[in-house]
């Protein structure tokens, strides 16, 4: 029997995400898909759930959520808390844990600190797919519920939630390394001092940025005279950084366009597009050059990392309850005696001299 979850407040570009539909950007379909595969995945493991299954991703913050007539089970995923509302009151929760909602209970997304992404993954849901995804593709109305942004009133068919509720025992790190590119396949377009300045000076991300891409601000790329600022279109990817002729980078991301007309200087490894793409505006990066063999070996690392967190789920600890894991997994006992055995402490035990009964202590 299916049950029904109620968007109350969406908050900003809420949409049904899943990890997007590959091999259609020859026929100008991009893949859309999670901002940051890994949470959606990390989301889902938490519930259970396929890798792929969709789930709400949200950016910002301000989500809000309600059950109707049946328990539902949700799962946090990303840097904010939440608070659940029903007639005993209000409770809050951390994320990156499962939650099982009562019937009429409202769950109410906080603000999201550090960056700008955050995921709701959803137990039993089912949504129709489109090219092979349910992702939500707003621009060609793909994907979702009717291939639009979620608003107040949707329903989300889910399925009941059960017993049993899960937390990730170690937290994704807050990685402020460099974002390592890929260099061209334009580089030859821009002077040696603004290939140089890319690489060693920092940008920000701007208020321009949604699912498509970002702009960033910062030291501007010059352009080579004789090459100019526009190219024949060509393809691109995600994590391709475009140079228009103001000079300022962007950065394509999930949702971004399939081809265009400017130079691309560098693209993002895949390794490090998603937490590229999930950074806030008035956050700073700095761009750093790796081989196609160091994006290869990054990409290796990375789906261990994830691996390793996943193995790390386990049951939810309620404050004040003991971590049974945590007890399972320790040496509780330890220093254990035969008392038929002479004690060989007591073996080098010396005289305490200034005492009237000249008595043993150990030492």
């Amino acid at each position: 029997m299916n049950a029904f979850l109620e968007i109350v407040r969406p908050g900003a570009l809420a949409s049904l995400q899943d990890l997007g539909r590959p091999g259609f950007r020859r026929l100008g379909v991009p893949r859309a898909g999670a901002l940051q595969p890994d949470w959606l995945r990390l989301a889902n493991a938490l519930l259970g759930n396929d890798e792929d299954t969709p789930a709400i991703e949200f950016l910002v913050g301000g989500l809000a959520v309600r059950t109707l007539d049946s328990p539902v089970q949700l799962a946090l995923a990303g840097n904010f808390s939440a608070a659940v509302i029903g007639a005993d009151g209000c409770r809050r929760l951390d994320s990156w844990r499962s939650v099982t909602l009562s019937p009429g209970e409202t769950l109410r997304c906080g603000m999201l600190s550090p960056g700008r992404v955050g995921y709701l993954a959803l137990a039993g849901i089912s949504i129709p797919k489109q090219l092979g995804s349910a992702s939500t593709y707003a621009p060609a109305g793909l994907g979702g519920l009717d291939g639009r942004c979620l608003s107040p009133g949707v329903r989300l068919p889910v399925g009941q939630g059960r017993a049993g509720q899960q937390m990730l025992r170690t937290l994704p790190p807050l990685d402020a390394a460099p974002i390592r590119v890929v260099p061209g396949p334009q580089e030859d377009y821009f002077t040696a001092a603004s290939l140089a300045c890319f690489l060693g000076e920092a940008y920000q991300i701007s208020a321009a940025a949604d699912r498509m891409g970002m702009r960033l601000e910062g030291p501007v790329l010059r352009h080579r005279p004789e090459k100019g600022f526009e190219i024949t279109s060509d393809a691109t990817v995600p994590g391709s950084i475009q140079v228009p002729g103001q000079g300022q980078p962007i950065v394509l991301l999930a949702d971004g366009h399939t081809a265009g007309g400017y130079p691309k200087i560098a693209t993002v490894i895949s390794a490090d597009l998603p937490r590229l793409a999930v950074l806030a505006p008035g956050q700073c990066i700095r761009f750093a050059a790796v081989s196609v063999a160091d994006a290869e070996r990054a990409a290796r690392a990375r789906a261990a990392a994830l691996h390793a967190l996943i193995a790390g789920i386990g049951p939810l600890v309620e404050v004040g309850m003991p971590d049974l894991q945590a007890i399972y997994a320790a040496n509780l006992v330890s220093g254990v005696v035969d008392a038929r055995e002479e004690d060989p402490v007591a073996r080098t035990a010396t005289p305490v001299q200034d005492s009237p009964s000249s008595r043993w202590e150990r030492g």
